[in-house]
């Protein structure tokens, strides 16, 4: 479905859900700060945290919205639909993107074609000759169990981006339940109808606190469900045949005029 008029320049917001994890989103935030592009804003959601994660976040410029319902799908939708600009950039609080960040999911939406991108990692902690294994292990086994669930590429929360019109288009259809996890969620609701592109590089370093035995079940219990809630519509190759012909029936995304102009430079 096409996505209207583009405007003469591109805005960019970063959202990152947090709860109690202050640390994590400190350093984070310093290094959205040395971005070679900077975002337009930075929206911090605050999910009921008990420590000084709002206090972080308004110490380094962010905006704060809080979100008093529990779990990343209601705090992800929460600040999506705060963000201001045509692009929505999504990470987490462990996440520690590199310079090149920013920039590097504006080129990839270059594409009219695209209207969401999403990369991988390595971890920035853990024993460090096994950061890049263990975080590729990580990833591949995420799009092994994900990609033929989708029938395209799946959205990984910790370094994503999509075009807020697109966000607009699939908000209803989301799940809130915090025991799905959101980014797979969303990919199931935007792969259907908008083209969902991988952006490779190292652009970005994430916590390995995610393959601790007890948070890796938990994750994969939670992407289990997520796939399960979305049977016996998109069971597979049912959902493999919708997504081939939702696509077909759209046209392009409009082009964004300031990203064929180039998009502001600057620093927060």
């Amino acid at each position: 479905m096409p996505l209207g008029p583009a405007p003469s320049t591109v805005t960019v917001s970063v959202v990152i859900p947090v709860r109690d994890d202050s640390a994590h989103l400190r350093r984070c935030l310093g290094a959205l700060a040395a971005q070679t592009l900077a975002p337009d804003e930075i929206v911090v959601v605050d999910n009921d945290s008990r420590d000084d994660s709002a206090a972080v976040a308004r110490a380094a410029g962010a905006r704060v919205v809080f979100c008093g319902d529990r779990g990343i799908p209601a705090a992800a939708r929460t600040g999506y639909d705060a963000a201001l600009g045509e692009l929505i950039l999504r990470l987490d609080a462990d996440s520690v993107p590199a310079p090149t960040w920013v920039r590097s999911m504006i080129e990839a939406l270059r594409d009219p074609e695209v209207d969401a991108v999403t990369g991988g990692a390595v971890f920035h902690d853990g024993p460090i000759t096994r950061r890049v294994t263990m975080a590729r292990a990580f990833l591949w086994t995420y799009t092994a169990f994900a990609l033929p669930a989708l029938g395209h590429t799946p959205l990984w929360g910790s370094n994503m981006a999509f075009r807020r019109r697109a966000w607009e288009d699939v908000r209803a259809e989301v799940h809130l339940d915090p025991e799905l996890h959101d980014d797979l969620d969303l990919a199931y609701h935007l792969g259907e109808r908008h083209r969902i592109r991988y952006v490779p590089g190292r652009h970005m370093r994430v916590s390995s606190r995610t393959v601790e035995p007890r948070r890796f079940a938990v994750c994969f219990r939670r992407g289990a469900g997520t796939v399960f809630a979305h049977w016996p519509r998109d069971f597979p190759p049912a959902r493999w045949v919708r997504v081939v012909r939702g696509r077909a029936a759209r046209r392009p995304a409009s082009l964004d005029v300031g990203m064929r102009n180039g998009v502001r430079e600057g620093t927060r």
